[in-house]
């Protein structure tokens, strides 16, 4: 049974707005409806002064859409509206827990502290400038190399419209609803798994405005039962945009790691990523050369397509970590589009070697940002 928007906003009349005044659809609170896979997405556009008091009001918007025959699911997000030149829009509750124990970061507004995930010790981020330099195939290799040290990891794919992890990593079929509105992690190769994909159908666009992209982000993260894990991997949109630097702003990140190939295109972007996260005072565990080189596979000759040795240079003129160099090889290409991350399906082969390396590299700097009396992970162990 399809479900129509209209359905949605006749139910939606029920629901009182703000002051018990009109209805939430008449008062012209709603937002532009999404409906994918019996899944019903909107906003309700409220002022930012009142957004906390608001929290039921969202509530009630949810639990009206929730009873239109045929939807299996509903996400509502409060959009804070606020007057031109006003301050900044207070963000809405469930974004902004009321109790934290994570320290304060600098660079932070007084009283903002930013809360951590209960059962994750320590959240990373992989980001690029620009998309099409093999984030998320870096990523995911990447948790899969940490992985092979001992840990236990998963990976939130937070590219609201175009998630790839369900592809990468050969998963299908839908999170199972717990009890309230947690989900049940996807699982493959030993990794805990999140991602929009899951959600909705492959090809349908996602046409959302930020207040929804940060909502579902939020949700994805902090009403996912994730269990107990050393690290979390985001697999960052690309780009410097509201979705970016409002994961930096309010995850509390250990560090992140930028993605970017040799040429100079590609490297201008990446110093746009470093720099946000230099802004927010997330420490840059450092940079990957991915599709750095290639080796022709009839002849042997290596050949540096796209330029080489670019982003070892923009990490030692920067003063970050250098993590390796990734080839441009047939492999990685063709695990990646069978969903069969070569980390997980050719351990020892040479491009496995290369994202172990640099998931090694990673835990070490990590381990050396906490400081030694901060160190609650396993020995790295290579078999």
């Amino acid at each position: 049974m399809s479900v129509t928007k209209e359905e949605v906003l006749a139910k939606l009349r029920s629901v009182k707005g703000p002051d018990l005044e009109g209805n939430i659809v008449d008062l012209g609170l709603v937002s532009e409806i999404f409906i994918a896979d019996a899944k019903v997405y909107f906003s309700l556009t409220v002022p930012a002064a009142r957004a906390q008091e608001l929290e039921p009001l969202r509530e009630a918007a949810e639990r009206a859409t929730k009873t239109v025959p045929g939807v299996k699911g509903a996400m509502v997000a409060l959009t804070a509206s606020r007057e031109p030149g006003s301050g900044a829009s207070t963000p809405p509750p469930q974004q902004r827990p009321a109790h934290s124990h994570a320290p304060a970061q600098p660079g932070q507004p007084q009283g903002r502290a930013k809360a951590g995930v209960p059962g994750i010790s320590t959240i990373i981020a992989v980001a690029s400038g620009k998309g099409g330099v093999g984030k998320s195939t870096t990523a995911v290799n990447l948790a899969l190399g940490l992985q092979a040290t001992g840990l236990k990891v998963g990976i939130l794919d937070a590219d609201i419209y175009g998630p790839s992890m369900p592809r990468l990593l050969g998963i299908s079929g839908r999170p199972e609803q717990l009890e309230g509105r947690m989900l049940k992690p996807m699982e493959n190769y030993g990794l805990k798994v999140m991602s929009m994909g899951f959600l909705v159908e492959e090809d349908t666009p996602m046409i959302w405005r930020g207040p929804m992209v940060m909502s579902a982000l939020n949700q994805m993260l902090r009403e996912v039962a994730w269990g107990e894990l050393d690290v979390l991997v985001v697999d960052m949109p690309p780009g410097t945009g509201d979705a970016q630097l409002s994961m930096a702003q309010n995850v509390p990140l250990a560090g992140a790691v930028i993605v970017s190939t040799p040429q100079d295109l590609a490297l201008i972007d990446a110093r746009k990523g470093l720099n946000m996260f230099n802004k927010v005072s997330v420490p840059v565990l450092g940079i990957v050369e991915n599709m750095s080189y290639f080796v022709c596979p009839d002849c042997g000759g290596r050949h540096d397509i796209f330029g080489h040795g670019g982003a070892r240079d923009e990490a030692a003129r920067i003063g970050v970590p250098f993590l390796g160099e990734v080839p441009l090889a047939m492999p990685i290409r063709e695990t990646s589009d069978a969903g069969r991350p070569v980390v997980a399906t050719a351990p020892d082969g040479p491009h496995a070697k290369v994202y172990r390396e640099i998931a090694a590299k990673v835990r070490a700097r990590l381990e050396e940002l906490a400081g030694d009396g901060a160190r609650v992970m396993p020995d790295i162990v290579f078999e």
